[in-house]
């Protein structure tokens, strides 16, 4: 077995070569590049032996926990019997039992399930699916997706497109056209109805009705929604504002899609979001927590109905992945859901979500909180200057108090969560499943300490 390769050798190395997602390269000229190097349980450790708190479940992923020898030893028994096969003309079993299992926890009779291997994958396959099945029942005029305002919905060019954050897009256009982008769902900064949750939820749903009638509803392919926004900090649902979407997808013939990429297995306490909101979407996409990370995985499940044309002689789906329901990465998948029912995960977020809204809702007493907002086991604090006018920060502040303070601090502190700019200034929390109220009072700990010393810095 090779050695392990030493801090300053790692240091060196990933400066030289890794070249690291989303990130400003140059911020480690003179600092040194942060080296996880195992976890256990809801802890991360690094190069140097030092314990992190996993505040973010590595990325909205680690369901479980890390460490669990079961997934390991599941990986490898896997790995033995039948390291790769593809699904592509073939099956194996592991995708099919995969396949079954996920069919019967999803909401309604979203019945289908199609493998990819990423979140971004499985946003794309969604949209792919939409305008081939269009055409395939004599609507080949329908190609437009329709998204929220800030939302996050992948890094491949056509996830990208979908995307509402327009500084990601930039660099990468011209995108894929036929695409538009409608309000999000934060009523803390509600333009319309601010003290009216529901008619909020009411008009904000209204514009995307507004949207499919000024762009031709003949034209509309699909609305993509996530059952709680991400991107932005945690944006909740109103109450009615799901099912008032699905109405309007009804109404003009158009696929509702729930981007679940985050929300799903158990981040909100049920197996999909759709079900801890009560709606039933034509596609839900899925990937992260299915395997808490243990291996990549992801994939959309669909109507039956859609299925549909795709059982005509020489028709086909025109879509695939090579690594898309990997048996590895099944197996992995299925180890996790054997843990989620054997330790009563959905259970425990039910049970310790409300507890979790409490403690970070402590905070609030602090003058830079304006606001904590999410569901389960998923909440975004957004910071401001002013809480009685709820005045936000200028992009300069923003990125001053973000990049230049409190990520580094709150890491410093032994928490790892994001400090996001990606729409008002927010902190994010999403930590493993497993986690209980000492945890969340370890969290609110370090954040008091961190933010309150961001606030006498200002």
């Amino acid at each position: 077995m090779a050695a392990h390769l030493s801090p300053e050798h790692l240091q060196r190395a990933a400066k030289d070569h890794l070249w690291m997602h989303f990130t400003e390269m140059a911020a480690y000229n003179d600092a040194d590049v942060p080296v996880i190097s195992r976890g256990e349980g809801v802890y991360v450790y690094d190069d140097k032996g030092k314990r992190y708190l996993d505040g973010l479940a590595g990325l909205f992923v680690s369901q479980v926990g890390h460490g669990r020898a079961e997934i390991a030893d599941a990986i490898a028994e896997q790995a033995r019997e039948l390291a790769y096969f593809p699904i592509w003309t073939y099956a194996h079993p592991k995708a099919v039992e995969l396949a079954e299992r996920i069919a019967s926890l999803a909401p309604g009779d979203l019945n289908r399930v199609f493998f990819t291997t990423s979140g971004s994958e499985a946003v794309e396959s969604a949209w792919k699916l939409a305008r081939q099945y269009f055409k395939a029942i004599g609507e080949p005029t329908r190609h437009k997706v329709i998204s929220r305002r800030i939302a996050y919905h992948g890094t491949s060019m056509g996830a990208l497109s979908i995307t509402g954050l327009q500084g990601i897009k930039t660099p990468f256009e011209p995108l894929v056209p036929s695409t538009l982008q409608v309000p999000n769902t934060n009523f803390y900064r509600a333009p319309h109805h601010g003290d009216d949750v529901e008619a909020f939820g009411r008009w904000a749903a209204d514009q995307i009705e507004e949207a499919i009638v000024q762009n031709d509803p003949d034209t509309i392919a699909a609305v993509y929604v996530e059952p709680v926004q991400n991107s932005g900090g945690c944006f909740p649902p109103p109450p009615g504002y799901l099912q008032r979407v699905r109405e309007i997808c009804d109404r003009y013939g158009v696929l509702m899609v729930s981007d679940e990429v985050i929300c799903a297995f158990g981040r909100l306490g049920e197996y999909f979001g759709a079900t801890r909101y009560g709606y039933v979407p034509d596609i839900i996409t899925f990937a992260k927590g299915a395997t808490s990370g243990y291996v990549p995985l992801g994939g959309m499940i669909a109507r039956e109905r859609l299925m549909e044309p795709f059982k005509e002689k020489g028709t086909a789906f025109l879509h695939g992945v090579t690594f898309a329901g990997h048996p590895v990465a099944a197996a992995a998948a299925l180890a996790n859901l054997d843990l989620f029912e054997s330790e009563g995960i959905l259970d425990n977020v039910r049970e310790n979500g409300p507890v979790f809204r409490a403690t970070l809702e402590r905070l609030l007493d602090l003058p830079i909180v304006g606001d904590v907002r999410g569901d389960g086991f998923f909440y975004g604090i957004e910071l401001v200057k002013d809480k009685e006018t709820k005045e936000t920060f200028t992009d300069d502040e923003s990125h001053r108090l973000l990049k230049g303070f409190l990520s580094g601090a709150l890491f410093d502190a032994g928490l790892i969560c994001r400090a996001d700019d990606r729409g008002e200034p927010v902190i994010q929390l999403s930590p493993p499943l497993t986690c209980g109220p000492e945890h969340f009072d370890e969290i609110e700990t370090i954040l008091r300490k961190v933010l309150t010393e961001a606030w006498n810095r200002l």
